[in-house]
């Protein structure tokens, strides 16, 4: 072979090479499959394109601010700031988790998510006109790395090498310990101008609106009381297809409330314009003396429903013994909960997956049996049989038989009733722990529960808190049983090891909750980022949900599957909901 043959054959060779490394995605990212609209797309179908634009849209928000910047833990941010930072990538909400252009108007990602390109869209600029670069985008990625919430440098710190190709494309480079969905978080990275951010304190409190890059801009501030966002007018992108009908209010107004009753007031009386409510006893009759004109509708949804009820320490004695927790359960009324409490209004939940094709149902799958066998040693033998199902109630005997198993569980842990009080047989204290609730109405549910138990003979206590005062126990991990919940996706992967892994139970400030520490939870939770299909995920996840329920770390209540939406009579609700339900972005005003 001639040497200018040998060089057409290296050439040949390496441009095969690189194409089987690097995938072009011209419209579109999906962590699992493709993704269902193409370069094509004129808007996304719950929008409506011909949306009038103009108007203010007023909402409440609970609490206080403090801080303009929402990607550090210091002070609490402001509401709405998601629309004042694009990101690279924007989600769609009729997919489980799909990502399409914005700032970054295509990518190239390798077959093994190694590695991501970002191509950025020319025309994309900051709010002061200014074009957004390549060096934007690095800066922006170094700062949340170094400084952003644990979550960000969680992720960012698995990026080994970042290639300025050119002053519109740059390369992230992963390291060892990556997964699928690494490159998926990269492309939501928010955007910051390097030039405004120089020389500033990026993890401290910000007050200062900066030069951003979203369809909002911050026009007034009233510190913990009020934000109001103004439309960007010069918005580079609002003519793209993925956002045609989104942002149609010239104004959004935040106001602050201390309390959730006084907001509902509010809307009534016709000072905020719309609500999302999570008590079916209110929207069924919270709403009836309004002074303003009200509309309900409720919005049928297909995404995961909260996982939420009484959350056990199971670091905290009595809570380490399953036994104690299944007994617990055993005595809650659930029936009796949802007639008087919710007016009927709610399913009991069963999953952790609830209202989804991720819950566990049936008996294991193969799929599933492969991945929990190699821990039979270690796992409740109800997670090898059918799924979970919460205790029936309803009539008195019912009530009677679950209260029967109950002291015999307690019995078996140890706890024996002496003079009417359950107390240890081996040192005589008393079985008593608190609940915590960080609401008036969640105090309603807790008395119930602690009339049950008084069945057994066990003291609780209830202490309700306010929302800063919660939160801060809950992110100690100080407390023995809270009222609370975790919220899942369509897509679990990375934040499923801040949920339940060995590490997180051992780490304040994250969401393990029940400070669950389990070898089989921790395999599958490492597993789940990097399945390819969604049959893989749903295989994963119902196997992981068979092990959490059966683990009995919490009792579940209820969920609804829909979102309840009250609003003013001049709003206009988009055409149709999300397969993620209600998308407020797409709302605008009516008759302008």
């Amino acid at each position: 072979m001639t040497l200018r043959g040998l060089y057409h054959l290296t050439f040949l060779m390496i441009l095969l090479c690189f194409s089987t490394q690097i995938k072009a995605e011209d419209y579109g990212l999906a962590m699992h499959g493709e993704p269902q609209l193409k370069s094509e797309l004129k808007h996304f179908a719950y929008t409506n394109p011909h949306a009038p634009k103009g108007g203010t849209l007023r909402q409440a928000a609970l609490g206080s601010f403090d801080t303009l910047n929402p990607f550090t833990i210091k002070g609490k941010a402001a509401q709405g700031l998601n629309l004042v930072y694009d990101r690279l990538m924007i989600r769609s909400w009729d997919e489980p988790f799909t990502l399409y252009p914005l700032i970054a108007e295509r990518v190239d990602v390798s077959p093994d998510r190694s590695r991501i390109t970002f191509h950025l869209n020319p025309k994309a600029q900051f709010n002061d006109l200014s074009p957004i670069t390549t060096q934007d985008i690095k800066f922006s990625f170094e700062i949340l790395r170094d400084k952003g919430r644990p979550n960000m440098r969680q992720v960012y710190k698995l990026v080994s090498d970042v290639i300025i190709e050119s002053a519109h494309s740059i390369t992230f480079v992963l390291s060892e310990g990556y997964n699928r969905e690494t490159v998926m978080i990269l492309a939501m990275m928010p955007v910051l101008k390097h030039a405004w951010w120089a020389g500033r304190s990026f993890d401290q409190t910000l007050l200062q609106p900066p030069i951003s890059s979203g369809p909002y801009i911050i026009e007034d501030v009233d510190v913990g009381r009020q934000i109001t966002l103004k439309r960007n007018e010069n918005y580079w992108a609002k003519d793209l297809p993925v956002l045609k009908g989104l942002y149609n209010f010239d104004r959004l107004v935040f106001d602050y409330f201390r309390d959730d009753n006084v907001a509902l007031e509010a809307l009534k009386a016709g000072k905020i314009d719309i609500r999302t409510e999570f008590d079916p006893g209110r929207w069924m009759t919270g709403y009836q003396d309004s002074k303003s004109p009200l509309l309900q509708k409720n919005i049928e949804h297909g995404r995961v429903e909260r996982a939420w009820g009484f959350i056990f320490n199971t670091q905290r004695v009595p809570f380490d013994d399953i036994n104690v927790r299944k007994a617990f359960a055993l005595m809650i009324d659930l029936p009796w909960i949802n007639k008087n409490v919710f007016h009927g209004q709610y399913q009991f939940t069963n999953s952790f997956f609830a209202n989804s094709k991720l819950a566990a149902t049936g008996k294991p799958s193969a799929g599933e049996l492969k991945l929990l066998t190699p821990y039979k040693d270690i796992l409740p033998p109800q997670v090898f049989e059918k799924a979970w199902e919460p205790p029936k109630g309803g009539d008195a005997a019912t009530l009677r038989a679950n209260q029967k198993k109950a002291d015999a569980l307690l019995k078996n842990a140890g706890w024996v009733i002496r003079d009417g009080i359950r107390r240890h047989q081996n040192d005589d204290r008393i079985l008593r722990f608190e609940i915590l609730v960080g609401s008036p109405d969640d105090e309603k549910i807790a008395l119930s529960f602690r009339r049950a138990l008084a069945r057994l003979g066990v003291e609780v206590n209830i202490r309700s808190l306010d929302s800063t005062a919660f939160r801060d126990r809950l992110m100690d991990y100080d407390y023995d049983v809270i009222l609370h919940f975790w919220q899942n996706s369509l897509s679990p992967g990375t934040e499923q090891a801040l949920y339940w892994s060995c590490a997180s139970a051992d780490e304040k400030g994250r969401f393990n909750y029940a400070r669950l520490c389990n070898k089989a939870v921790d395999d599958i939770i490492n597993r789940l980022p990097n399945v390819v299909t969604r049959e893989d995920l749903i295989t994963h996840t119902r196997a992981l949900d068979r092990i959490l329920t059966w683990s009995h770390i919490m009792v579940p209540l209820f969920y609804s599957g829909r979102d309840s939406i009250a609003y003013s009579s001049v709003l206009a609700p988009p055409p149709r909901a999300a397969l993620y339900g209600n998308v407020m972005e797409a709302w605008a005003a009516k008759g302008r």
